[in-house]
């Protein structure tokens, strides 16, 4: 009897520690895996970052040169979009076109700790001072719209420019004004007389976009006569002054008008409007950017053509190479900057880019 209770008590016991022991199973295995950080059923989620694209977050400081550039404000829209979307923090500064205080801007910044910088400069005359804050200060940088030299970029290699090349768009205005049907020459004189309306020439886009105009031009064989040129500083009031002043002193001289950027071609247009001429018949009109107002005027005829400056694009690549840069990625001399393409707007192809 004794015996008998032994071996029923043992059972018992026995039977307790296999219940206690079952129960547990699975909770053990799952901690094993939380500490070991193993599983053969558990997959990262498909946003995990990789050492090549870092997680997104962090504050992003983004100087603009000024706000009331309509381009740059375009551009500036789908930069903080953008990086909104991706779960950055940006803080986005107006520049007010002063470079003494853009360089205030970027200390503040780095005294804040951002983790990139997004720079628009003021004066691309700046570059070498802005460059070298930045790399003392060891923070990924990407420049855009005003290109520094390859030289200037070198000094430091976690910095990258992202824009357009500005000869190409040059390039595009005198190619426009080939395609009509005189190609330029509308009195027949065997030679195109224009007037060029700059940008602000310290910049390297007005350099570029005066130079390779005419240079298209010359390219093709035509002969060419500037009656004028006169820095507009980007600004419409200022566009349409010159393009006023200057219709008052050459009269029907003027064949054709190059604007560095439509809001000055937008200017001139009014100039050409007020004097009784008519754009794509005694004279011709070009700019740059593609701005809706400039698309309008397009479609309407009262401009011969404009170029796609591509803002969004732009906006995407810059922040896809900051990523690249957050990520630990360096920049060689020679391959620091990163080009979109510009696109000839016409009356043909206008309403592709109509909103």
């Amino acid at each position: 009897m004794k015996k008998t209770l032994a071996l029923l008590l043992a059972a018992v016991m026995m039977l307790a520690l296999l219940t206690a022991c079952g129960g547990g199973d699975k909770p053990a295995d799952n901690a094993g895996d939380s500490q070991t950080g193993q599983s053969d059923t558990t997959t990262p989620p498909a946003d995990a970052a990789t050492p090549e694209e870092p997680a997104a977050g962090g504050t992003v400081g983004v100087c603009i040169y000024k706000f009331d550039d309509a381009f740059m404000t375009t551009y500036r829209n789908a930069l903080e979009a953008i990086l909104k979307e991706k779960g950055y923090e940006p803080i986005v500064v107006d520049g007010n076109n002063d470079q003494a205080k853009q360089n205030e801007q970027i200390n503040t910044f780095i005294t804040q700790g951002v983790d990139a910088l997004i720079i628009n400069p003021v004066m691309t005359s700046a570059a070498d001072t802005i460059i070298a804050t930045v790399k003392g200060a060891g923070i990924p940088t990407v420049l855009i719209n005003r290109e520094p030299t390859p030289e200037q970029m070198a000094a430091y290699d976690k910095l990258v420019y992202v824009g357009c090349d500005a000869r190409q768009s040059g390039t595009m205005q005198g190619e426009l004004i080939l395609d009509t049907p005189n190609k330029g020459d509308i009195n027949g004189d065997g030679k195109i007389s224009y007037i060029m309306i700059q940008g602000d020439p310290e910049n390297v886009d007005a350099q570029y976009r005066t130079e390779f105009s005419v240079k298209a031009l010359e390219d093709a064989g035509m002969e060419v006569e500037q009656l004028n040129l006169t820095r507009g500083d980007w600004d419409r009031e200022k566009g349409q002054t010159i393009c006023a002043n200057d219709l008052a002193q050459f009269g029907d001289k003027i064949e054709v008008v190059f604007c560095n950027n439509d809001d000055m071609a937008i200017g001139a247009l009014q100039a050409i409007q007020s004097a009784g001429r008519k754009v794509n018949e005694d004279i011709y009109l070009v700019g740059v950017d593609a701005l809706d107002a400039a698309l309008n005027e397009v479609q309407a005829g009262n401009m011969t053509g404009t170029v796609l400056n591509d803002a969004n694009g732009q906006a995407a690549g810059a922040v896809a190479e900051m990523e690249k840069l957050l990520g630990g990625a360096t920049y060689s001399s020679g391959n620091q900057s990163v080009y979109v393409d510009y696109v000839k707007v016409t009356p043909e192809n206008v309403g592709d880019f109509m909103k």
